[in-house]
């Protein structure tokens, strides 16, 4: 029996999670909300990170009903993110495992939200579609290792979304990608947007560009809506996505698709790669916001796996990194 608890800051989302062979026990989090229009600060983040971890990690506890005694391993997001978040974390994970006297575990990120995904769904060897405010990669586990097949080439498409809902000054809460989510739903006509598909990979940077520009003519002009908008922004988007997985799909000969990340909970995404699985005769897996979005379960899940392992990070070596991919990742060519 191991228990692992995580921690995870690497963005707007501070959660504390703990995992005991493969379940999971608890699961809390804090969202750091800014008003419409705005996003979120390195700085202001740590803050409010620093403000509120203690009182999750507390809840953690006790709705797992353990004690510091109880756990095996302290594990804590490496990075990916964002600098300042990670660092508040990471100092805590740091304490926190030098008090209670339990090793310590630096996670990627990235790593967790994949290990979760396949806990949860039981997904055995996926294609992984990862999309989130960082990150827009399609992955599979390949002689020991993950291999990035395709990735965006510029931003990711959590970030396209959330930067569009900032031109229209769209809600924060519970989250600009969920708001527009469900204003497409009552979007009816469809703007032609670009279509930048190139190989293996995509690129968003240009379509956040024209449909910010178009989104002040057309909606002056009143031709189109705000839901329109949303609506044409997010079909293309994901109609990208589902090309590239299946496009990865087809080199790997797998019959299982795996999507994580906070945008993974998409429900129209799901809705267009379902479609794609059905024609290939594969399966898509899934879940909802409670662990496709940044969770403390999922560090502590990929935290469990490697202590299991008998990897341990020492003192000297628990620092965070923004830009934690080659160690872990390697890109196809």
């Amino acid at each position: 029996m191991t228990i692992v608890i995580g921690f995870e800051g690497s963005a707007n989302k501070i959660g504390v999670g703990i995992v005991k062979d493969g379940v999971v026990l608890s699961n809390p989090r804090r969202t750091y909300i800014t008003p419409p229009g705005q996003g979120f600060l390195p700085s202001d983040t740590a803050k409010h990170h620093r403000g509120c971890v203690l009182e999750v990690l507390q809840e953690a506890l006790e709705e797992a009903k353990l004690t510091p005694q109880d756990i095996d391993c302290i594990s804590y997001t490496k990075g990916p993110g964002m600098g300042a978040p990670l660092v508040s974390v990471a100092i805590v994970a740091r304490t926190v495992a030098q008090l209670w006297n339990k090793p310590l575990l630096g996670v990627n990120h990235c790593i967790g939200h994949i290990e979760m995904g396949r806990l949860i769904t039981g997904a055995e060897n996926p294609t992984v579609l990862y999309v989130s405010g960082g990150n827009t990669q399609v992955i599979a586990y390949s002689e020991r290792r993950y291999r990035i097949f395709g990735e965006t080439i510029d931003i990711a498409v959590g970030n396209c979304l959330d930067r569009f809902a900032r031109v229209l000054k769209i809600s924060n809460d519970p989250s600009p990608g969920y708001n527009i989510e469900q204003m497409a739903k009552r979007g009816k006509k469809f703007v032609e947007l670009p279509y930048t598909v190139k190989g293996m990979d995509v690129s968003f940077s240009g379509i956040l560009s024209y449909i910010e520009d178009a989104a002040h003519r057309l909606l002056s002009a009143g031709d189109y809506s705000p839901e329109d908008l949303c609506f044409s922004l997010q079909e293309t988007l994901f109609s990208m996505l589902v090309e590239i997985t299946e496009r990865a799909m087809a080199h790997c000969g797998s019959q299982e698709v795996l999507i994580v990340g906070g945008v993974g909970c998409n429900v129209r995404l799901q809705e267009m790669m379902e479609a794609m699985c059905k024609e290939r005769g594969a399966r898509l897996f899934a879940t909802d916001e409670r662990f496709c979005i940044d969770n403390g379960a999922m560090i502590a899940q990929a935290g469990w796996e490697m202590f299991r392992s008998g990897q341990v990070t020492t003192l000297e070596q628990s620092w965070i990194t923004q830009r934690l991919k080659k160690n872990f990742f390697m890109k196809m060519l």
